[in-house]
């Protein structure tokens, strides 16, 4: 049976929010995790159970179109600068870990109070 495009794109959905789900199972620090498409739309995203998202609906729509925009800039840079592997933002609250496979960002939030970055980072990589 041949697979339609809708049939596919459902599948790569549930096989992202998967994803997500190893990711935030990493750590109890992961507040979110998601994938975001080349402009900047949310494929799949999912905010540890019980915590409250700091961000509302419209803040979030804009970050992730300054990240897709980032990202999609950066593509230029490839060869002369190599492969881009991940971008962390340090922010007062949050430390927000950019990561990037084939066409789709991975977006994920560590608490900031998250001592080992590196170890989190380095599984996330795994994951993906």
């Amino acid at each position: 049976m041949v697979k339609t495009p809708a049939d596919k794109w459902k599948d790569a959905v549930i096989k992202y929010r998967k994803l997500c789900q190893n990711i935030l199972e990493l750590s109890n620090s992961i507040r979110y995790a998601g994938v975001i498409n080349v402009y900047g739309r949310t494929l799949t995203g999912m905010v540890k159970p019980n915590l409250k998202p700091l961000l509302k609906s419209e803040q979030v729509k804009n970050e992730f179109y300054i990240i897709s925009t980032l990202i999609s800039l950066r593509k230029e840079t490839v060869s002369t600068i190599g492969r881009l592997e991940h971008v962390i933002l340090q922010h007062q609250k949050v430390t927000i870990v950019i990561l990037q496979k084939n066409d789709v960002t991975f977006y994920v939030s560590i608490d900031r109070k998250e001592k080992n970055l590196a170890r989190i980072l380095s599984s996330i990589k795994k994951v993906i």
